[in-house]
């Protein structure tokens, strides 16, 4: 499990799910990003991203007209 949870990052009734999708995102960009500089990761680029959105340094938009009503 990963810390902070879901529920501390998210604010204002954002889903999860896209919570999830943008974390595996970033954690595909910050993979990719090492690959192109040829640096190798010492921390799991998931882990990395969860705490970047934790910080606040990413945030999560989402579209409301995607939104259940």
């Amino acid at each position: 499990m990963l810390r902070p949870s879901s529920s501390q990052i998210l604010k204002n009734n954002e889903s999860t799910y896209s919570l999830v999708i943008a974390v595996a995102k970033r954690a595909r960009d910050i993979l990719d990003e090492a690959y192109e500089n040829k640096v190798i990761i010492d921390e799991k680029p998931v882990k990395t991203a969860v705490e970047q959105f934790a910080k606040s340094e990413y945030k999560l938009v989402e579209d409301p007209s995607l939104r259940n009503k």
